[in-house]
């Protein structure tokens, strides 16, 4: 029942689009709620609070991941991976539809904040429920001693469907104006996500359920149905889900802080072009692809940890000079910052799929590696713009910014230093290890 390399291939680019669709659909709220969302849904507040509060509805959607990843991770790991990324897939397509769909204050009042928020809820318990599944079936079909690099693939979607959103929304800056893009042009990208998910739907219908999935269930066939996984990983495991989501904090969080404050303070505070800045992101997320499959190669050979320590070593050093070159007003340096900053994410980034699924057992590793990530997920990536926004509020200093980000790389570095190597683990018997 092991997986050959034609069949890790399939499944491998399944999950990068599918990933990739879903990601997509993620984050085009992120531009859209930096860009216009504080002026069509919340249009009675002072112009900074209604940004918070376009982020706030941004923070939303990270809140539910950790919904979403328990229930997928609980029946993903009862049922197979395969149910739950064709779940997670529709899940995410249809609220992001609905949010091309939706009237703004102007036309029915407060329910419009009220609607945007419950459809940003429901796109991340998809999203939340999506990245164990995409990353356990890469890993799971993977051959020895190549699951870094066929765990890269659904990383990929990340950058992917970012630099899939960005070029979308800068086509539409570049060819209307303010005026046609509050009217309806910030719709664009929200409805085209229809066509992209029946693309995903189809291609993942097509794919195996893993094999190590299946010889798990062959060993335990009669305790399966009476088990509830995401419970016995938080009792059995909590150290290492709370490390493993510290690990990933610094790495989320800069992310968003990259991808969403920064396009909203360099448009909004700096004399940055909407469509520079755009267009500057959109490249930036076209290296971050082969980076990623990269340093998911090299993990195969140097292992998960030292490269992920290397990674939060780097950023951390490197977060002052990051902000000081995005306030220069140069969009040269601010993509030589943003590549420095990139470098440093996907040396822990890229592994990631490969060193969270090697942390727990078959029986419990949806749940296990879905938790961690989710946690990290909120308490990094979902209130990032939020707290950049309000710290530069109140000391009215971007460098207040580059502390913030110094402090989440300890704390990656610190948890990160805690856990063992894992990249010459037995997946199928695979233990939880930490150094704790």
């Amino acid at each position: 029942m092991a997986a050959t390399a034609t069949s890790a291939r399939r499944v491998a680019l399944a999950s990068l689009i599918g990933t990739t669709i879903e990601w997509y659909d993620f984050f085009i709220y992120g531009t859209a709620a930096a860009l216009v969302f504080n002026q069509l849904f919340f249009p009675k507040f002072d112009p900074v609070v209604g940004t918070v509060a376009a982020f706030a509805t941004f923070a939303v959607g990270f809140l539910a991941r950790p919904i979403g990843g328990v229930l997928f991770a609980h029946y993903g790991d009862k049922l197979g991976r395969k149910p739950m990324l064709i779940g997670s897939l529709m899940l995410m397509g249809v609220a992001t539809l609905l949010m091309g769909l939706l009237p703004t204050y102007a036309t029915i009042g407060v329910w419009a904040p009220i609607l945007l928020t419950l459809l940003r809820f429901a796109q991340g318990i998809g999203v939340g429920g999506e990245w164990g599944g995409a990353a356990l079936m890469a890993v799971e079909h993977a051959p020895k001693g190549k699951r870094g690099f066929y765990g890269s693939w659904p990383q990929v979607g990340v950058p992917a469907g970012l630099l899939l959103g960005n070029l979308t929304f800068t086509a539409l800056s570049a060819n209307m104006s303010e005026e046609t893009f509050l009217a309806w042009g910030w719709r664009v990208p929200f409805l085209c996500s229809a066509a992209l998910i029946v693309v995903g739907f189809a291609i993942r219908l097509k794919i195996s359920e893993s094999p190590v999935f299946q010889q798990a269930v062959q060993r335990d066939e009669k305790e399966r149905a009476q088990r509830m996984p995401v419970i016995e990983v938080l009792r059995e495991h909590p150290k290492t889900i709370l490390l493993a989501a510290g690990s990933f904090l610094a790495t989320n969080a800069t992310f968003y802080v990259g991808t969403t404050w920064i396009v909203s303070y360099t448009t909004k505070t700096l004399d940055y072009e909407r469509t520079t800045i755009l267009s500057a992101n959109a490249l930036l997320a076209a290296v971050d692809i082969p980076l990623m499959m990269a340093f998911g190669l090299l993990s195969d050979r140097m292992g998960r940890r030292g490269m992920s320590l290397g990674g939060m070593l780097a950023l951390a050093l490197f977060a002052v000079p990051w902000i000081m070159l995005v306030d220069s007003g140069s969009i040269g340096l601010f993509l030589l910052a943003g590549l420095v900053v990139q470098a440093c994410r996907t040396a822990v980034y890229g592994p990631q799929s490969a060193f969270f699924s090697e942390l727990f057992s078959t029986r419990l590793r949806y749940s296990g590696a879905s938790l961690a990530y989710q946690i990290a997920a909120i308490l990094g990536g979902g209130i990032a713009p939020m707290i950049c926004t309000a710290l530069f509020a109140a000391t009215g200093s971007s460098l207040s910014i580059a502390g913030y980000v110094v402090v989440l790389c300890l704390i990656s570095f610190a948890s990160t230093y805690l856990l063992a190597e894992t990249y010459k683990r037995d997946l199928s018997d695979a233990p939880t290890p930490t150094k704790l």
